[in-house]
């Protein structure tokens, strides 16, 4: 046995063994072989980390960018990016829109390019609904002149590359992960895209030189547990009732907080239930025209004491025209590079219709529409992540954007279910 085994394990005075001897010349052989052994362990040690640290095959290409329906490069599509980006005149904006391939990006991108703004798109065509929906608006704004650039606001070194290569004025930054009821199932999808995405592109807006001007979409969902009428931009917000208000109020705060350090112009929109043509398939009136039509039960909420679960439904064209104000009235951002040189802008407004309605009446005028009489069932409002109702006051956009909604919803429906019945037909004729 060795003499270090008689030492103890935990810390304390050793008495050595009266039977022990020191012996000098063993000590020093002891020494001797530990100093060896110690010597050949760091240099084997040293070797390998500077083979690990060594590139082991020479340096990647350049990454390639997926662009659209095409898989080029980054380098080679920088044509195609920067004449959708080019405004017709010197007084136009340049303006980089997120999500341009979803509802409200594809409204707002064709608003924007139509009265002559350079406007490009990114959107990473997310399988969260039917991509093919996606793709046909991608097709509708190529022909409009928008090119869309295929990836997603997580990628920090795409954002920067998109920055290099052109000069924005404005982002319109409306790419999320939506829906209420999905974060139950994907929770992480919203924390990765609404906080940590946004998060990305402000990195990037910041050190840009000059800063451009965000414009960006939060949500009316950030009301929650609210009862009080109507829903004010002054209300308290911080009674999220899902997890997609949580992260879409986490942006509200996280706005605040790059506008106060680095100087970004920064407004946020908060949208009440944006329906119409070319819409999402997870909104309640996409899904229940589909059902009704095929003959399927419709699930209809009501709330505890037994009323109808209202929204104040916004038809698409009146939220571009907010979207459009919004970015027509905002100030400048007062940094550079990344350093504050003043106080900048900070807004925030509701984007409503201020006329709520009963989902049972929204069934009401489908059913008209649609010369069909829906097979209905009513159940109590689950606990999912819904809220009874949404009222918006919208005097501050009003008198500050020049805000005005002009659609009432039985037009808003007939002009959806109009596009509804076209795309749907187009698209069976085709596949037959």
């Amino acid at each position: 046995m060795s003499h270090l085994d008689n030492i103890p394990s935990t810390p304390g005075k050793y008495k050595p063994d009266k039977a022990f001897r020191f012996n000098s010349s063993a000590a020093s052989s002891s020494l001797s072989k530990l100093t060896l052994y110690s010597t050949l362990f760091l240099s084997v040690l040293l070797v390998f980390l500077l083979l690990l640290s060594s590139p082991s095959s020479p340096p990647s290409p350049r990454r390639q960018l997926s662009t659209g329906s095409h898989h080029t490069p980054l380098s080679l599509s920088h044509k195609l990016i920067r004449k959708s980006a080019r405004p017709r005149s010197t007084t136009g904006h340049t303006v980089l829109v997120t999500g341009a391939a979803g509802f409200v990006g594809t409204h707002v991108s064709l608003a924007l390019k139509r009265r002559g703004d350079g406007v490009l798109g990114l959107d990473n065509f997310n399988h969260y609904y039917d991509p093919t929906l996606k793709r046909a608006r991608q097709k509708i704004l190529e022909k409009a002149g928008v090119f869309i650039v295929e990836g997603g606001i997580n990628d920090k070194g795409l954002l920067q590359q998109l920055f290099d290569a052109v000069l924005f004025t404005h982002v319109m930054h409306l790419a999320a992960q939506a829906g209420v009821r999905y974060a139950m199932q994907n929770p992480g999808s919203y924390v990765h895209s609404n906080i940590a995405g946004f998060v990305n592109l402000l990195e990037v807006s910041k050190s840009a030189n000059p800063q451009p001007v965000i414009i960006w979409a939060s949500s009316s969902s950030v009301y929650g547990l609210n009862s009080k009428v109507l829903f004010s931009e002054k209300d308290r917000t911080d009674q999220p009732a899902s997890l997609y208000a949580a992260t879409k109020k986490a942006g509200e705060e996280i706005a605040h907080t790059y506008n106060h350090i680095y100087g970004l112009s920064i407004t946020g929109l908060r949208f009440f239930t944006v329906y119409g043509p070319w819409g999402r398939p997870d909104m309640a009136y996409f899904f229940f025209t589909k059902d009704i039509m095929k003959g399927k039960t419709i699930t209809v909420y009501e709330s505890p004491d037994k009323g109808s679960v209202a929204r104040d439904f916004t038809y698409i064209d009146d939220i571009v025209k907010g979207c459009l104000g919004a970015l027509d009235t905002a100030k400048k951002s007062t940094g550079s590079g990344g350093k504050k040189r003043g106080p900048a802008q900070l807004r925030i407004f509701n984007l409503g219709n201020t006329s709520p309605v009963p989902v049972s009446t929204l069934v009401s005028i489908l059913e008209k529409i649609l010369k069909v009489k829906a097979k209905k069932r009513v159940m109590p409002l689950p606990r999912n992540g819904d809220v009874e109702f949404t009222h918006a006051n919208i005097t501050l956009a009003m008198t500050e954007l020049g805000y005005k909604p002009a659609t009432d919803l039985e037009a808003g429906l007939k002009k959806f279910v109009r596009w509804y019945l076209s795309f749907y037909s187009g698209s069976k004729k085709k596949s037959s």
